[in-house]
C-alpha cells in the first residue's frame, strides 16, 4: 500500500461522505457535498501524478482509480438527476453514464484480444472529464431552485461534457472498428 493507492481509496471513502452531506437539511449542505467532490476530484490528479512521479505505479492502482472515478461521478450526476429532475441533467447523465459502459466494455474486449492500445485515453478524454468536473461542481454546489446563473452554467457546462463524451466514444469506436467488423470473406 502506497500513498498514489491510499489517495484513491480515500477518494471512494468519501462517496458516503459526499451523499449524506448533499441530503443534509442545511443550507450549506450542498456547498459542503461539492467540496467533498473537489477534494476527490483533485486526489485523482494527485494520486496518478504521484504514482508517476514516485514510480509507485501498482496493479492495484491502475484498477482502482478508474474505477473509484467512475463511482464518484455517477453518484454524482444519480443525486443531480433526483434533485433536478429535468431533461438539462438527465440527458447528459445517460450520455455520460452509457459511454462509460460502453467504453469499459470495449477495453475489456480490446484487452482479451490483445489490441488493448488502441482504445487508449486522449486528450479530448481529459477535456471531457475537466468540463464534466467543472459542471458537476457547479450543479452540486447550487440547488435546482431558484434556477440561477451557476445553474445555467452548470447545466451548459453538462451539456458541453456530454457532447464531448459522445464524440470520444465515437473516436474509441472508430479506432477499434477494424477488431470489430466481421472478417471479410476470402
Amino acid at each position: 500500500m502506497n500513498i498514489p493507492n491510499m489517495l484513491t481509496l480515500m477518494r471512494v471513502a468519501l462517496i458516503p461522505i459526499f451523499i449524506l452531506l448533499y441530503y443534509l437539511p442545511f443550507h450549506w449542505s450542498y456547498l459542503a457535498a461539492a467540496i467533498v467532490f473537489t477534494l476527490a476530484s483533485v486526489t485523482d490528479w494527485l494520486d496518478g501524478y504521484l504514482a508517476r512521479r514516485w514510480q509507485q505505479s501498482t496493479p492495484f492502482g491502475a484498477f482502482l482509480d478508474p474505477v473509484a472515478d467512475k463511482l464518484m461521478v455517477a453518484v454524482a450526476l444519480v443525486l443531480l438527476v433526483q434533485s433536478h429532475g429535468n431533461f438539462w441533467v438527465t440527458a447528459p447523465a445517460v450520455v455520460i453514464i452509457g459511454r462509460e459502459i460502453v467504453i469499459s466494455a470495449l477495453r475489456e474486449w480490446m484487452a482479451e484480444i490483445g489490441a488493448r492500445a488502441q482504445v487508449a485515453v486522449s486528450n479530448l478524454g481529459k477535456y471531457k472529464t475537466a468540463a464534466q468536473m467543472v459542471a458537476l461542481v457547479v450543479l452540486l454546489a447550487n440547488p435546482a431552485e431558484p434556477v440561477t446563473f451557476w445553474v445555467v452554467l452548470g447545466y451548459v457546462l453538462l451539456a458541453v461534457s456530454a457532447v464531448l463524451t459522445l464524440w470520444s466514444m465515437v473516436k474509441y469506436l472508430m479506432a477499434a472498428w477494424p477488431h470489430l467488423r466481421p472478417e471479410s470473406p476470402e
